[in-house]
């Protein structure tokens, strides 16, 4: 029997796109003024669909899009980019608190049908309390997650195609009901580090995501969640978040990595190292002690580079080196038990092409188009 090999994702920045790391990138976005911080390229619809019809040509599979006050809203955005693809799934990023767990049962549905059953719900309970509090959201962190374990119990009966009451802890819905629920279902990626989290994803989860940590503690992880997805009687699958710096030698590679964090200073390092360390995020935890603020200590297994991490918020780390260096590391957690790659890096156009041409072919993945495949 053949083993059926890994899928691949890619990352919408709906935030905007830089060529370098700074005070505009992922999660750095709002300041004291309430608006984003100045980046190269704004998250305009023109660029994003560049930038998706790019991803689907080349053969990936997704493209991941987040949530949250630093980006636009995942939703929206990425039905804008229906028209413009045939086949691109996307994995909309959205939180248990904010969209009442029946509506988003008829948005997910509504979307399968416009879109051709391409959507991927990626469902956040966690981030900042600070940021969920701006949104009107005051649940503490593990009451959260206890939220969302109700909030998936509600979207699975929706979904279900019968009518149905349900009285929780934080729902009350009498004769709910989708009229013509999603088919097919489409799949729910949850991540997660805290025992909290982990439970959650336990009973729900069919992709448990997690971040780029080295091998070894990505396999620990994996494995504690399938023992805890095996006591509810499911196998959930596995995806890793991580961003890519590639090029044809290592050399080439680690010049590129370089470049990326070459104007962030000592200051925003610490600057950024007090905020991220003020979330309530075990996961962000565990990307800050990778590196602890030490440009020294950025090499945290091979070829793994947590530099992203110095001023990035979420995912910190990036596979870094040449094509086979990192076709070879992607091996390694496939090994550890991952069936899915979330992947990005930056610029998100220039470094699609890098990977789409110099990685996924390691793994049978091409263009789908070879014209489209060509380099704009």
């Amino acid at each position: 029997m053949t083993t059926p090999g890994p899928v691949f994702h890619w990352f919408l920045p709906t935030g905007g796109d830089s060529r370098t790391l700074g005070p505009g990138s992922h999660g750095v976005a709002i300041g004291a003024t309430g608006r984003r911080a100045p980046v190269e390229r704004p998250p305009t619809l023109g660029y994003l669909t560049r930038l998706a019809t790019a991803v689907e040509s080349l053969g990936f599979t997704g493209m991941l899009t987040p949530t949250g006050a630093h980006c636009e809203d995942a939703w929206l955005t990425t039905a804008a980019l229906l028209p413009a693809t045939r086949t691109l799934r996307f994995l909309v990023a959205f939180r248990s608190g904010l969209v009442a767990p029946v509506l988003a049962a008829q948005m997910a549905s509504t979307y399968q049908r416009l879109s051709g059953g391409r959507l991927l719900l990626n469902l956040v309970a966690g981030s900042s309390d600070a940021e969920l509090r701006a949104y009107g959201d005051e649940l503490a962190h593990d009451e959260r997650y206890d939220r969302a374990d109700e909030y998936l119990d509600v979207v699975d009966k929706a979904l279900s195609g019968n009518a149905f009451d349900h009285t929780g802890r934080y729902y009350r819905v009498e004769g709910g009901h989708v009229s013509d629920p999603a088919r097919p279902r489409p799949p729910l990626y949850f991540g997660g580090s805290s025992e909290a989290a982990i439970g959650v994803a336990a009973r729900w989860a069919d992709v448990y995501l997690t971040w780029g940590e080295p091998v070894e503690q990505v396999a620990e992880k994996i494995e504690t969640v399938r023992k805890a997805a095996a006591a509810h009687g499911r196998e959930p699958r596995f995806g890793l978040r991580v961003h890519v710096v590639t090029r044809g030698t290592a050399d080439e590679a680690w010049t590129a990595a370089d470049r990326l964090i070459a104007g962030v200073d000592d200051d925003m390092i610490a600057v950024r190292r007090r905020e991220l360390a003020a979330l309530e995020s075990v996961g962000q935890s565990r990307m800050l002690a990778l590196h602890g603020g030490d440009r020294d200590r950025l090499v945290v297994a091979p070829n793994l580079w947590a530099g992203v991490g110095l001023v990035r918020g979420g995912a910190g780390t990036a596979l870094v080196g040449s094509h086979d260096e990192v076709a070879t590391r992607i091996e390694e957690y496939r090994a550890a038990g991952v069936d899915e790659f979330v992947l990005s890096g930056y610029p998100h156009l220039e470094e699609a092409y890098h990977v789409g041409e110099g990685v996924l072919p390691r793994f049978g993945v091409g263009p789908s188009d070879p014209e489209e495949g060509v380099r704009p």
